[in-house]
């Protein structure tokens, strides 16, 4: 696996609650050195399902939080902004590279062409007709709406089966580094999801898919490995098997207890 120029870390969390899987995925972030550390895949799942809120969502007017008490769903922040995503029966993954790991880093729309191609690939590798939707848009319909519910719109670089978006993704700069990560739908979970919000989007149950939904029914181990398959090849990188360092599993800690864990975060995006 090391025959390539600077080999990515591999790191597979297995699932977790929400709030740790957001301080983990932070914890990623801010310990990467863009001028020294090698970029990072993570893939996880959500145990017990959550709500994730975009970054500069207001939480009342999206969800019921009143509801989801009462269900027991969680609901925590992302550091990326969207719209709010229900996140059940779902392969998660996460990339924190530095500009320099990726052509095209430079433009926020290339880099979403670029990290997201793995995505394309191993659709395609399933006999999934996958493409992005800029490169099929006929010109109805806007592309780049913002919507309280991320599966309701359409972004450039959505991934699109049958003119259903499959999925959605999310990306961050903070200064040479680039931190995306995006949700891949095993089933769908909007009938769980859709009572839960304040307003239900129109046409959202024609408009998604799952990969259940289009005859994909792999173990999650066997769609992992196809998916860092189709990642090494996309990219053409090697990739090195690990876990979280000593340092970014104790700052996951410090955050999901201070922040994540935090209302004052998860409902009114304010710093604990």
């Amino acid at each position: 696996m090391n025959n390539f120029p600077c080999p990515w870390r591999l790191i597979d969390t297995g699932p977790l609650a929400g709030p740790a899987n957001m301080a983990v995925d932070e914890a990623l972030l801010n310990s990467f050195d863009p001028a020294g550390s090698l970029p990072v895949l993570r893939f996880y799942g959500w145990e017990p399902p959550a709500f994730s809120l975009g970054k500069f969502q207001v939480a009342d007017e999206v969800l019921d939080l009143a509801r989801c008490r009462e269900a027991g769903i969680p609901v925590v922040r992302r550091v990326t902004g969207g719209g709010v995503i229900y996140h059940a029966a779902e392969l998660t993954y996460s990339i924190v590279c530095a500009q320099r790991h990726i052509p095209d880093a430079t433009s926020v729309k290339g880099a979403f062409r670029t990290l997201c191609g793995f995505l394309l690939l191993a659709y395609e590798q399933l006999g999934l007709d996958a493409s992005f939707a800029v490169d099929r848009h006929t010109g109805q319909g806007r592309l780049g709406e913002r919507t309280p519910f991320c599966f309701a719109g359409k972004e450039e670089y959505d991934i699109l089966v049958g003119g259903r978006k499959l999925g959605g993704n999310a990306q961050r700069r903070v200064r040479e580094k680039v931190f995306q990560h995006g949700s891949i739908p095993l089933g769908n979970g909007l009938a769980m999801a859709l009572p839960f919000l304040r307003e239900r989007p129109a046409g959202v149950e024609e408009g998604t898919v799952s990969l259940a939904e289009l005859g994909v029914t792999l173990p999650v181990d066997e769609l992992k490995e196809m998916l860092v398959g189709a990642f090494r090849e996309s990219l053409g990188v090697g990739y090195e098997v690990g876990g979280l360092t000593a340092t970014e599993a104790g700052l996951a800690r410090v955050l999901e207890r201070d922040k994540y864990q935090n209302e004052g975060w998860n409902r009114e995006g304010t710093a604990p």
